[in-house]
């Protein structure tokens, strides 16, 4: 695995390659334990950190929206014309969706399903049609879901009977492959005169970013709830930074388990050095003798739990890296995607940590070889 250049170039790791090579499988069992180690811390990190991948990815671009609702705690019960004016003229270049929602019973063929009827003025600024074509003015028809169209059978050009109306279906809406507040999915979407009720439910604001949601979602409150609370902003972006903090925690935790199996390596490697110290007592007193000094010995069996962590470490690194490729093909449906700064760091942080422990974990043995007196050694 490494050159014999390269241990021409150092003789003292030469020498303890040699003396590691003579109890090959307690050599082997020790560094066995470190790439485990290794492999569960780096294996653990970049799981945690796939699967936070997987989760922001299917929440989309939420940070960036603000849903208005009229406040409830004080009895308003809509937003007017006029609320959404002043929301339209804080927000800027903001996308604003005012939306009328309530409940209809849709039947088709004979089937019938109780679902969320959406009132929009202009749908195809939002949705985007799987089959048949969204209005530019929505003044006519309905817009069914995806969800629903499967479950009914419902195709473009079909007739569906919306509450006490029937309308002819305009476009079957693609599914949404991310999270929204208003998903229809699994409910229609009609002209807003044909969604009975006063005002709008709600209001939903796409920024740009979400500095720029938070800026509006200030102005929407400095304009609107002045003189009194008319509405309540829910801002998508506390949801993202909540599940981005607890799987931050889910992560430390992966990794603070993985990192008790290194523990345990170290562990055996002191075991291994320990036992290597008092076999070669003999051989430490001749070295002694002849002129070395404890810290050439110290050397020596340092540079043993070093070549120990560090031939273990970088064997778990390679195979921490193809778990994370399989991880994330599992997950994400592309390999390449493990291929980030984050689960590299994982990779690269669980190498440091392993040739740490394993030179830690020699120190006391090295020490204790060290200070050996030459003559005790040599009567052993």
């Amino acid at each position: 695995m490494i050159p014999d250049s390269f241990y021409r170039r150092f003789p003292i790791l030469l020498i303890a390659r040699r003396n590691l090579t003579r109890t090959k499988a307690r050599s082997a069992l020790a560094m066995l334990g470190i790439v485990i180690g290794v492999l569960a811390i780096a294996s653990l990190g970049v799981f945690g950190a796939t699967l936070q991948q997987s989760v922001t990815g299917s929440l989309g671009g939420i940070g960036n929206e603000l849903v208005v609702s009229p406040s409830a705690d004080e009895g308003v019960e809509y937003l007017t014309e006029n609320d959404v004016r002043e929301i339209r003229r804080v927000s800027g270049d903001s996308r604003v969706v005012p939306v009328r929602q309530g409940t209809a019973r849709v039947q088709y063929r004979g089937e019938s399903r109780q679902v969320v009827a959406y009132g929009m003025e202009n749908p195809g600024d939002t949705y985007t049609a799987a089959e048949g074509r969204i209005p530019t003015g929505f003044r006519s028809g309905v817009l069914v879901g995806s969800s629903l169209a499967d479950e009914l059978g419902v195709r473009t050009g079909s007739s569906l009977t919306v509450g006490n109306r029937t309308y002819r279906v305009q476009a079957v809406l693609a599914s949404q492959q991310t999270f929204s507040t208003v998903n229809p999915g699994s409910g229609v979407i009609l002209p807003l005169r044909e969604v009975e009720g006063r005002g709008y439910s709600q209001v939903v604001v796409t920024a740009e970013s979400g500095e720029e949601a938070n800026a509006t979602a200030v102005a929407i409150r400095e304009a609107l709830n002045d003189r009194e609370e008319r509405v309540s902003i829910f801002e998508l972006g506390d949801i993202v930074e909540q599940i981005g903090s607890a799987f931050e925690a889910v992560n430390l935790f992966l990794i603070g388990i993985g990192s008790i199996s290194l523990l345990v390596a170290g562990v055996s490697i002191l075991n291994v050095m320990l036992m290597s110290a008092i076999e070669r007592r003999e051989e430490i007193g001749v070295l002694r003798a002849v002129g070395y000094q404890k810290r050439d010995v110290l050397k020596i069996m340092l540079s043993e739990a070093l070549l120990l962590g560090a031939i273990g470490g970088v064997v778990g690194a390679v195979l921490s890296l193809g778990g994370g490729l399989l991880i994330s093909q599992l997950i994400l449906g592309d390999a390449l995607a493990a291929l980030t700064p984050t689960n590299a760091l994982y990779i690269v942080a669980a190498l440091a940590f392993a040739i740490v422990t394993s030179v830690l974990s020699g120190l006391y043995p090295a020490y204790k070889a060290a200070n050996e007196e030459p003559v005790e050694a040599l009567r052993s």
